[in-house]
């Protein structure tokens, strides 16, 4: 159960780059840091608009000398101070995150990056290497993972309660933007725009996102081999897909499904992942985030309530309110960034960080990776391909 008491000695120095006035994502990076002591927000470059970024940056109570007109000259003035930022948040479109989360590992810094990390492998293993280096954190905002019920999901595999894994069924298909929606929607348009958002829409925004939570439950799965098909139904948002379909063939033998959709419409969310083994099946769903579906063959399902006492210890250590009460996506972010401060205080000490699981940069390149399979073999005709 989480009280609210210190998990780090003194809070960390935190920054953030972007994630300002108008930024959907900026305000639960915020919630979710500040909420439980673990984080205190002391600098900014929030904005491409210096003014617009130091006028949000005093509203956020943040020093106007600190609110910085970029992130370059944030870092450098504030590596000059002893009080200076540990840790930066990079809460940018994504075709900065590589560069800023490089700068940000040069100067000595801890990271929090939207995904995608980057938009190849090759840059996403460089930053393997440089946060190995400088024994830095890199944490990556799969932000649906901190959710309790994924550690009670974990917990029932790694224990046996579904019996021999066999297939894992995931999707995110939403419906918003089932329509062009990019035509009067400038958070949307950059999405859809390969010089921005990469070399896929659908696949990275939204696929890896289950992908990352069966990497959590699952941690054993390697990808052998997939298969990819990807659309455009909005055939203005081509080469990027709307819609894809990815099956994969696991080394031992499992099989997985990703949909990824933003054209399904009527869905709201749409975001769930079920693991079938050969006693029974888990289905989590991310519109009812409190319950996990637990199926045992030929006998009634069941519904597990987040909080109850018969979940396995682990993931009650994630528990903010008792039994019954609604907890969401920002207690799941919440709870993500306690486990990024404890991994960078650690990191502060010298010590290695491998005792603990979190959306790590390992976690970045995954998800580059298989997006990057997935374009392969969606633009060869959908065929197999063995996972590099």
């Amino acid at each position: 159960m989480i009280y609210g008491e210190k998990n780090v000695e003194q809070p960390i120095r935190w920054g953030m780059v972007g994630g300002g006035r108008g930024a959907q994502i900026g305000y639960i990076h915020r919630s979710a840091a500040l909420r439980d002591n673990n984080f205190q927000l002391i600098a900014g470059a929030f904005d491409i608009d210096p003014e617009r970024g130091r006028d949000f940056g005093k509203n956020l109570h943040v020093d106007p000398e600190r609110c910085y007109p970029d992130y370059k000259t944030m870092f450098e003035e504030e590596a000059k101070r002893e009080d200076g930022i540990q840790a930066v948040s990079v809460a940018t479109p994504n075709r900065t995150h590589y560069e800023i989360t490089k700068a940000a590992l040069e100067a000595g810094l801890h990271v929090v990056c939207e995904k995608p990390l980057c938009f190849t492998t090759e840059e996403a293993e460089e930053l393997v290497a440089l946060a190995e280096e400088k024994n830095r954190v890199v944490g990556i905002t799969y932000g649906y993972a901190g959710h309790q019920m994924i550690e009670q999901a974990r917990q029932m595999i790694a224990n046996g309660d579904l019996g021999e894994i066999r297939m894992v069924k995931m999707q995110f298909a939403h419906g918003f933007h089932s329509a062009p929606v990019e035509n009067a929607n400038a958070s949307t348009k950059w999405r859809v725009d390969p010089k921005v958002a990469g070399p896929s829409y659908v696949l990275g925004d939204l696929g890896t996102h289950p992908l990352y939570l069966s990497e959590v439950m699952l941690p054993e799965l390697k990808i052998k081999r997939l298969m990819c098909s990807r659309q455009s139904f909005v055939a203005s948002r081509a080469p990027l897909e709307d819609n894809a379909f990815t099956i994969m063939e696991y080394e031992n033998g499992v099989m997985g499904t990703v949909w990824s959709s933003c054209v399904n419409a009527g869905s709201m969310h749409g975001q769930t992942i079920r693991v079938i083994g050969s006693k029974a099946s888990i289905e989590w769903w991310d519109e009812h985030p409190n319950q996990l579906r637990y199926e045992v063959q030929d006998q009634p399902a069941q519904i597990l309530d987040r909080g109850m006492g018969y979940l396995y210890q682990e993931a009650l250590a994630d528990d903010r309110i008792g039994g019954g009460h609604p907890e969401g996506l920002f207690e799941s972010w919440s709870n993500l960034y306690t486990r990024f401060a404890i991994a960078m205080e650690k990191a502060d000490r010298g010590e290695k960080v491998f005792d603990m699981w979190y959306p790590d940069v390992k976690a970045g390149l995954e998800g580059v990776r298989w997006v990057e399979n997935c374009v392969r073999s969606a633009d060869n005709g959908a065929v197999w391909v063995d996972y590099k």
